[in-house]
């Protein structure tokens, strides 16, 4: 039986130690720098003030034009990009902190306004219901329908997957300890996952091993840029909004965490469901996952210090991940290890603004 302060102990994950097992999860919160998409000071102020989590994974950060979705998100495919992050790692490196980048590529989550040719891409010419944050001309953000995609050919997936590993290597440029490739939540690589979104006949789809090819595919190329051990994958197997409910979605990521073993990367990052009537994970995939996969396993989705021990206890997971906690509550791991009572967060500031609501939270006196 593990300590019951298991996730208050250190864990090597890959070539970095950990302090803690509690890791800050991805939240995107529209705060870069305009025009550009640069990351910026305030951003540095954020980061570096929750730089006793274990590891912070960043906002998603987009890896080109082409894979910008919503309004004010950073990207890491310029220069002024790259620096822009670097002033992000150096806060975050001189607290004492740890900071993985996470490469995002929306696909059809994504708004004509955004590119030049009016279209989003995806696996498929299939428009998604769902919705995205646009700025408009009178500068209010405003949730709008996304829009219909273009299908990507063969030469397009190829760009596309050297996007990603150009962007590992500006992320390494930009000083960060790793990076992680946002699979997940409707987005791109998960759109290839899915046969709701992937109606393709080529090698990109059909059977399971074409939809996990472009995952793959990617995966290999950022791991062959900055290393296995400094690149994890997020997945979101039971997210079915956005049109993803597909029926084959839980054997096609149990064979994707397979073939992802072999690669050798440090981690698996599950996005799991986190409104309140959200289906519960059942315990034989957790089982089956860390059989398929033997890098570390981190879990986000609204967990709890008791609910998030109960799975290290089993040792189905190796860190957890921790979102709106860390937004009101910049010392979250000095507030869960003593008890401390916790702030609540403003929602209406998460995207888009200035330091009110993103910076401006105080620490436990």
């Amino acid at each position: 039986m593990s300590s019951p302060q298991q996730l208050f102990t250190p864990y090597e994950l890959g070539a970095l130690t950990l302090p803690n097992r509690i890791v800050m999860a991805p939240m995107t919160r529209s705060r870069s720098t305009q025009p550009g998409d640069v990351a910026n000071a305030m951003m540095a102020d954020y980061y570096a003030q929750r730089a006793s989590a274990g590891l912070i994974i960043s906002e998603a950060t987009q890896i080109s034009p082409q894979g910008k979705g919503y309004s004010f998100t950073p990207g890491i495919y310029s220069a002024e990009q790259v620096a822009g992050w670097r002033q992000v790692t150096d806060a975050v490196h001189a607290k004492g902190g740890r900071m993985f980048l996470q490469l995002w590529h929306v696909g059809r989550m994504s708004h004509a306004s955004f590119h030049d040719d009016g279209q989003p891409v995806a696996p498929s010419a299939l428009r998604a219901d769902a919705q995205v944050w646009v700025v408009g001309d009178d500068g209010v953000g405003r949730m709008v329908d996304v829009s219909e995609p273009r299908a990507l050919n063969q030469e397009d997936i190829q760009a596309v997957i050297e996007d990603y590993r150009l962007a590992a290597r500006h992320a390494r440029e930009a000083g960060f300890d790793g990076v992680e490739i946002h699979a997940g939540n409707g987005y791109l690589i998960d759109q290839f996952l899915r046969t709701t979104s992937n109606l393709r006949n080529d090698a990109y789809g059909g059977s399971r091993e074409n939809r996990i090819r472009f995952l793959i595919d990617v995966t290999r190329a950022v791991a062959g840029e900055i290393g296995a051990q400094c690149t994890g994958v997020r997945l979101a197997p039971f997210i079915t909004a956005r049109g993803m409910n597909c029926p084959d979605v839980i054997p096609t990521i149990l064979q994707a965490a397979q073939t992802l073993d072999t690669l050798g990367i440090a981690y698996l990052h599950l996005a799991e469901a986190d409104w309140d009537d959200a289906p519960q994970i059942p315990q034989p995939f957790r089982h089956q996952l860390r059989r398929e996969f033997s890098g570390a396993i981190i879990v986000a989705g609204r967990y709890t210090l008791a609910s998030g021990q109960a799975l290290l206890d089993a040792g189905l997971v190796d860190l957890v991940a921790f979102g709106r906690p860390f937004v009101a509550n910049p010392d979250f791991p000095a507030r869960l290890q003593h008890d401390w009572p916790l702030a609540e967060f403003e929602g209406s500031r998460l995207f888009g603004g200035d330091e009110v609501g993103y910076s401006d939270y105080p620490t436990y006196q």
